[in-house]
């Protein structure tokens, strides 16, 4: 008999509890009471348990329907979920799609746009790649993801570029190193004398020439955290998104250095989308497009002023 159990019964059955009784779930469903009433009576005959309390004026839920209870609600939501994904099929719904950042972007956006997405399209599969410089783009143009943010430095060829936002850069050293103490612009040749620390790719065949060089003094690192541990540690001097170093600069851990060579505004960093010419926007493809452009706003916002003269 469990077989002619239907999902109007289960419903039927949730509407009840959520509502508080047969004649208000009757409201909420459009029908008579003692529709509400014959459903349930014959829901407890097909399970064979008694679902309802009825020695009471309003029927009450027993125990064994109150356990019965939460696998209704699993039920109906199942349910719902599967003719979500239906749907979402039925629209164009991607199954999976594969995202690479460059480690420019704030880690608060990321973690909050794989959140929403998760939450949003449950049934999408997301991977996502970190990288940094033309490693981004190349798993884009060879296919590995969909999507990619990249910097201008990136190789692009080949690829649709959308602007996302933009990445002050900014040239810091720890307050106990010696270019912390120097006062105005910095000659090169006097940071020449000091390790400059900067991001470098693993490899790949589209590696990028390293930025912002002064000093042949290079200690070339692969990733954004371990440059960051470095200069916190006072073991040399480099660019560091604005974004990411603001509380430290502002506590005085690290101190921003003006070298001569370089204005103000020279390291204004572009944050771009990327992707293949022929991408097939899904509806969860277009989401995280808008979503990341509106994310990065909010997490990097528009460029701060730099040091007064």
């Amino acid at each position: 008999m469990f077989d002619a159990i239907t999902l109007d019964q289960l419903r039927t059955f949730v509407a009840v509890v959520d509502e508080g009784s047969f004649s208000a779930a009757g409201r909420k469903l459009r029908r008579v009471q003692s529709a509400v009433s014959h459903a349930m009576a014959n829901l407890e005959t097909q399970l064979g348990v008694q679902l309802w309390d009825r020695s009471t004026k309003i029927p009450t839920l027993t125990g064994e329907g109150t356990v019965l209870l939460a696998a209704a609600r699993r039920i109906c939501a199942d349910v719902d979920a599967f003719k979500r994904m239906a749907d979402g099929f039925v629209e164009g719904l991607e199954s999976s799609i594969a995202l690479a950042v460059d480690a420019l972007l704030p880690v608060r956006a990321l973690v909050d746009l794989c959140r929403e997405f998760s939450a949003k399209f449950p049934s999408v599969q997301l991977r996502l790649y970190t990288d940094t410089l033309s490693a981004v783009s190349e798993l884009v143009l060879e296919g590995t993801c969909q999507i990619g943010v990249v910097g201008p430095a990136a190789q692009t060829q080949g690829l649709e570029r959308q602007h996302l936002s933009t990445v002050r850069m900014v040239p810091v050293a720890a307050k106990h190193h010696p270019l912390a103490q120097l006062q105005g612009p910095v000659p090169t040749q006097v940071l020449a004398e000091y390790v400059n620390i900067v991001l470098s790719e693993r490899g790949g065949s589209r590696q990028t020439a390293d930025q912002g060089l002064l000093s042949s003094n290079v200690w070339r690192v692969a990733d954004l955290h371990t440059k960051h541990a470095f200069l916190r540690a006072g073991l040399g001097w480099g660019n560091m998104p604005e974004h990411l170093v603001l509380e430290e600069l502002a506590s005085g851990q690290l101190v921003r250095l003006r070298p001569a060579a370089w204005g103000e505004d020279q390291w204004v960093l572009s944050l771009s989308l990327v992707y293949r010419p022929d991408l097939a926007k899904g509806p969860a493809t277009r989401w995280l497009l808008e979503r990341m452009a509106e994310l990065c706003l909010r997490d990097i916002g528009p460029p701060q002023p730099g040091p007064s003269p």
